[in-house]
């Protein structure tokens, strides 16, 4: 079963990514933005997905593992229930928030 630790050491392979609070709670930013953290009540790593769409069929296909709260209703975020995925997955999506979250940063400080 991942924990948070596992997060960090997953974060800390990945080029640019800073250990730090986001929110209050431990996080993990790259180029200054959050891409995942721990959260409690109820306890669950937050973690950035591509978009809604994303976050539906990862809930629909494993809803035991994948959920929001209201507060997580409207934005492309998801929690994730660490005792129920596997270590394979859990590196996965933090790369894949990672990379989302770092091209938009690029995307952001990039002229027009």
């Amino acid at each position: 079963m991942p924990v948070w630790d596992d997060v960090v050491e997953i974060g800390r392979r990945l080029p640019g990514v800073e250990v730090s609070r986001w929110w209050g709670t431990p996080g993990l930013k790259v180029a200054g933005k959050g891409f995942c953290r721990i959260r409690s009540n109820p306890d669950a790593l937050v973690i950035r997905v591509l978009d809604l769409g994303d976050r539906e069929a990862l809930m629909l296909g494993a809803p035991d593992t994948f959920f929001v709260t209201p507060h997580y209703k409207d934005v492309p975020y998801v929690l994730v229930a660490l005792e129920r995925i596997s270590y394979g997955e859990l590196e996965e999506m933090v790369e894949d928030a990672w990379r989302l979250v770092g091209a938009l940063s690029h995307q952001e400080r990039a002229p027009s």
